[in-house]
């Protein structure tokens, strides 16, 4: 890595007024969760699928609580156990040492549904979580357009990837939820929650619209774009915007800083150099 592209990079955190963090699956890979990439990448992660011919699109699909919940809370109560176990990397606190001694206002954008951030200590309130949470659930059908917590202990047979005994179920109907996350073919999703964020973004963005900001995007593919393109939007809504794009295999971005690392062994090199 150039010594320059450091160089620019601890700048523009030492000089940030204001810091926003946008991250996809990448920022988790460094605590020991897989980053789905491609077919391989999940296949290497849950090996039974690629026995059952099935990749990633499949199993995070709606119509499988439906039609068959076992297989369905298979994969994702599977996530569920994995997040709940999963200790936050280093990183995480990293950023909050820079937050606290800058005494910056912050936000947190991210398509991943594993609520490590909140785990590792970041307000609530400044977090936009874009698809959703595996940490919340909702109504299959619709029945109400209430979520809630789920606190559901799922046991899961991971030689077949089913789920085993009790699921959770709807209080107002009865039949078995499903995780307040967006899906593939996801038509049902209630996206108040995640609407609620949105709006606390937008206001952030007007209240430090004025300031220098720093926007920290980590393991953001462009596989599934939505964090890449909103890092580059927020190049366009704030005036004096520098962006700092960490991803081991694709890092480039033609307006911003592009370090080709992982995302916690990029904030370990910024951290080192910061005054």
């Amino acid at each position: 890595m150039f010594k320059t592209t450091i160089n620019r990079a601890v700048k523009a955190v030492e000089e940030a007024e204001a810091i926003i963090i946008t991250s996809g699956a990448g920022m988790g890979v460094d605590s020991g969760l897989p980053d789905y990439r491609g077919h391989l990448g999940f296949w290497r992660a849950y090996p039974v699928y690629e026995k059952l011919g099935l990749c990633f699109e499949n199993c995070s699909n709606p119509y499988y609580f439906q039609e068959d919940p076992q297989f369905a809370w298979g994969y994702y109560g599977h996530c569920v156990n994995l997040y709940r176990d999963t200790v936050p990397h280093d990183g995480f606190h990293i950023l909050q040492k820079w937050i606290k001694a800058k005494n910056a206002p912050y936000f947190i954008v991210t398509s991943n549904v594993d609520a490590q951030f909140q785990k590792a200590g970041f307000s609530e309130d400044k977090i936009y979580e874009v698809h959703g949470s595996l940490h919340w659930l909702q109504c299959q059908t619709l029945c109400n357009v209430g979520i809630w917590k789920n606190t559901h202990h799922f046991d899961v047979d991971v030689s077949t990837m089913r789920a085993e005994g009790s699921l959770p179920v709807c209080p107002g109907c009865g039949k078995v939820s499903r995780p307040n996350a967006l899906m593939f073919g996801d038509w049902l999703w209630l996206s108040h929650k995640a609407e609620v964020q949105k709006r606390e973004l937008d206001q952030f963005i007007v209240e430090n619209a004025e300031k220098k900001v720093v926007v920290l995007e980590m393991g953001a593919g462009s596989g599934i774009p939505t964090i890449r393109a909103r890092t580059e939007r927020f190049g366009r809504e704030f005036k004096n915007t520098t962006i700092i794009r960490i991803n081991p295999r694709e890092p480039k971005i033609e307006n911003g800083i592009a370090m080709k690392c992982g995302a916690l062994e990029g904030m370990q090199i910024i951290d080192q150099l910061l005054k």
